[in-house]
Order: structure tokens, then C-alpha cells, then sequence
């Protein structure tokens, strides 16, 4: 027999907790758009891809300051690195990232950032960094606390001291919640060919036994009105331990988001992908 729904999960948890849940997934991004700014007059000799050993200290530091200015919620000081022509590989620009920022700190006041950088190289007179951005932090909304892990991989272009591009080259993140929150491990493509057919699998680790789960996969276009729009959640009894799709990859090489949402009787986790969709 499947052990009963507590009541807190069977009164309190809804179709709008996930969507909060996807909401903050979305809005976890945007906190990797926190990165380091660069003087000229640090700019390596030219040639990819210098290691970041070779990196000037000075640039180092100020990838800690930024580091810290993001970590106390200091959207000014976050968003002084920013050029005013900056521009995003998924639409967003300098005003949109800062309101975005703006929300995620209202809602995430003790994000925590730290950010390495991978490699670096010049382009004529701009800096072009390779870096990898974690982020932590947890938000209490009423009795219920959740848990933010993300990892973020991008490629930022600088020019007169500022950041004027960014790319995103991966991304994943972990919303959790509750005392026991299911352990999923994602299996999902970085990359795929647009009109591809690809697998889509979250699986529980740990043994079904008599838990019952619920669960739903979420696919979304990656675009600038869908960072801090909330995506409607279809919460189904899962048969078996985990969530196992099929998809095909858009014709016009739009990168998604990729989705998996599993609820147990002791917790909720909320994993996303970065699938990018190109040749």
C-alpha cells in the first residue's frame, strides 16, 4: 500500500508552488550574469586560450569584488560592469538584467556568488573571459524553506573596462525543498542539432518502495519575457522512479529549458537544463 500524502503536501503544496519553483529556476539565471570587469591595461597577450593560472591578479581581485557586490544584493554595484550597448545570447539587455536582478534579490536576499575563471584571451583592444559561476541561497516562504544550487558556464566579451556580450555555453540548477528531498540525476544532451530527437530522463536514486510520487517535465524557449513569467506545472502520478520523455529539438535552433519536477512525501526537487539547439 502507498504511504499517505502528509497534510502539509496534500493542503499546502499546489500547481503555483511549482510554478514558484520554475519562476526561481528562471530567475537563478539571471544570477549568472554576474561576472568580472577588466581594465585595458590588464589585457593578455593575444592568443586562446591563456589559462587562468597566467591571469593577472588584478584581475582576479576584481573578479572577487564582483563576486562580493553580487553576494550583498548590490545591483549597482553589480550592474556599473555593464555597457550600455550590452546585449545576451538569449535577448536580454542591460535594463532588462538589472529589473530581473532587481526581482531575484528581492526574493533571494543571501545568494552567495563565486565565480572562476576557466581561460581568457585578447580580441584587438576587448578581453574575452571564459568563466563558471556557482550560486547558493535558500528562500522561506512561510512554513516551507527552498534550497538554490546553480551552475552556470559562460563566455563574456569586454570592452572599455566593460562587459558588452555574453554567452551562455551551459546551465543547470536544483531547487529543493521539504526534509527529504528526492535525489534526481538528470540525463539530457548538452547540445543537439535543431529538428533532433533527443532523451529526456530524471531519475530517482533513491528505492521507489511504497512512496508515491508526483512529477511533471517542463519544455520552455529560452527568451527575455520568460525569466520572471511563472510556467504552469501538470503534476501526474509517476509509475515508475522518475520521469522518462522523448523530444525533438525545435527546427529553428531555439535553445529550452528543460524541466523535471518530482514530489515526495518528504520533499520536492526541481531540476533544469540548458539544452542548446544548434549545428
Amino acid at each position: 500500500m502507498q504511504k499517505p500524502l502528509r497534510p502539509w503536501f496534500a493542503s499546502a503544496f499546489s500547481l503555483s508552488d511549482c510554478a514558484q519553483l520554475r519562476s526561481t529556476r528562471r530567475s537563478a539565471w539571471l544570477a549568472f550574469g554576474i561576472f568580472l570587469a577588466i581594465a585595458t591595461a590588464l589585457l593578455p597577450q593575444r592568443g586562446w586560450a591563456n589559462p587562468s593560472a597566467t591571469a593577472p591578479p588584478a584581475l582576479k581581485e576584481t573578479l572577487g569584488q564582483i563576486d562580493a557586490a553580487a553576494s550583498k544584493a548590490d545591483v549597482a554595484g553589480v550592474m556599473k560592469h555593464y555597457g550600455a550597448a550590452f546585449s545576451h545570447s538569449d535577448g536580454l539587455d542591460r535594463k532588462s538584467l538589472e529589473a530581473a536582478l532587481s526581482r531575484l534579490w528581492q526574493r533571494y536576499p543571501n545568494l552567495q556568488y563565486r565565480t572562476e575563471l576557466k581561460a581568457w584571451r585578447a580580441e584587438g583592444n576587448a578581453l574575452v573571459a571564459e568563466t563558471i559561476t556557482y550560486v547558493t541561497g535558500s528562500q522561506q516562504v512561510g512554513d516551507r524553506q527552498y534550497t538554490l544550487t546553480s551552475t552556470l558556464e559562460s563566455r563574456q566579451r569586454f570592452e572599455n573596462q566593460r562587459i558588452v556580450r555574453q554567452d551562455i555555453l551551459a546551465e543547470q540548477s536544483k531547487v529543493t525543498s521539504g526534509s527529504n528531498p528526492p535525489t534526481i540525476r538528470l540525463v539530457l544532451p548538452a547540445r543537439v542539432a535543431p529538428g533532433q530527437q533527443f532523451n529526456f530522463d530524471a531519475i530517482v536514486q533513491e528505492p521507489l518502495e511504497d512512496n508515491l510520487l508526483l512529477g511533471a517535465a517542463v519544455e520552455e524557449p529560452i527568451k527575455p519575457d520568460g525569466f520572471l513569467t511563472p510556467a504552469k506545472v501538470d503534476l501526474r502520478p509517476l509509475n515508475a522512479g522518475g520521469i522518462f520523455k522523448v523530444g525533438r529539438a525545435p527546427q529553428r535552433g531555439e535553445n529550452r529549458w528543460l524541466s523535471a519536477v518530482i514530489v515526495r512525501h518528504d520533499g520536492i526537487t526541481v531540476m533544469t537544463q540548458r539544452l542548446i539547439v544548434g549545428n
